[in-house]
């Protein structure tokens, strides 16, 4: 089988993945934007229409592939719990569930065979819901399968070479393999998730352009409260999301901005007049339509004491 980057014979296999994963990298900017389901159902394939992404299943194998083209988690509004787990072992390294609890299930033996051929399959990643929209994560391999567990060892492209079944991971491997994978999976999806929730704008200016805009921990993800999800985040312009990192700018648990009393009386240009200074005081100009996405209040507490004691 020949897979993606490599030379030789072309097979329609790989050619669909190949062409499937280059029309994503275009139509999500890189990675940068998330799709609907709609937007998903437009990929072409020498002028016919190709469906990538299941949809009542988390696993998609089309009928003329011997093999799974596409994974996917759904998402998981905070509080609520997905119907099916994709966690983090011991090892660092992700895991994705079987379907069901017979391994001979079709979908099961589409990823055992995905597996078996190392080949490289497409996470399309919840990120929010009413459209459910995805970010699509790829090229992803299995590289084992753990039956007693009922779910498969997952790799965004990190690890292959690297580990084996059963091998011990030393300390600094492990932790090479987390941050990659946070780098590659992690903040792709939690930049989507956070950007969708606030309708891609600044909680604090309203800034509308999404390529000025980031994903902004309110707690860092170092820290131990640090979790990566919507209600650790918010969606701030690049100036506010420095200035909330320096203690420039901190934003009290009833969502109001306070600006560094030094910073108040500093007199420069109107970029600190007006995107600083005028800020101080306001409540945030954007927050989550959902409730359950708003910024957690215990977060928004530890943050606002750093802020305090800066």
């Amino acid at each position: 089988m020949v897979e993606i980057g490599e030379t030789g014979t072309d097979s329609f296999d790989s050619r669909l993945r190949r062409e499937a994963m280059a029309w994503l990298t275009v139509r999500t900017n890189d990675g940068q934007d998330w799709l609907t389901r709609e937007d998903i159902q437009d990929f072409a394939l020498d002028g016919d229409s190709r469906r990538l992404q299941a949809t009542q299943t988390g696993i998609w194998k089309p009928r003329d592939l011997s093999a799974a083209l596409s994974i996917q988690t759904v998402y998981r509004a905070p509080g609520k719990e997905r119907p099916y787990n994709d966690n983090v072992g011991p090892d660092g390294l992700l895991r994705y569930a079987w379907r069901g609890d017979d391994p001979e299930h079709p979908d099961n033996r589409a990823l055992r065979s995905a597996m078996e051929q190392k080949l490289p399959l497409i996470w399309f990643f919840g990120v929010g819901m009413g459209p459910a929209v995805f970010q699509p994560v790829f090229p992803v391999y299995l590289l084992w399968e753990e039956p007693e567990l009922k779910q498969f060892v997952i790799d965004p492209n990190v690890g292959r070479g690297l580990v084996s079944e059963g091998s011990p991971l030393e300390e600094p491997l492990r932790r090479y393999l987390m941050v990659e994978t946070k780098r590659r999976l992690h903040q792709p999806v939690f930049r989507s998730t956070v950007l969708r929730a606030y309708r891609s704008r600044c909680a604090v200016c309203s800034l509308a352009h999404k390529e000025l805009l980031d994903a902004a921990h309110i707690v860092p993800d170092s820290s131990e409260l640090g979790i990566a999800s919507v209600v650790n985040g918010m969606a701030l312009c690049k100036i506010h999301h420095a200035a909330f990192d320096a203690h420039i700018l901190g934003i009290r648990p009833d969502f109001v901005v306070e600006v560094r009393e030094d910073i108040l009386a500093e007199i420069d240009g109107p970029m600190l007049k007006h995107g600083i200074q005028a800020r101080h005081g306001q409540r945030l100009m954007e927050l989550p339509q959902n409730r359950r996405e708003y910024p957690r209040r215990q977060l928004l507490e530890s943050a606002y004491e750093s802020f305090r004691s800066a």
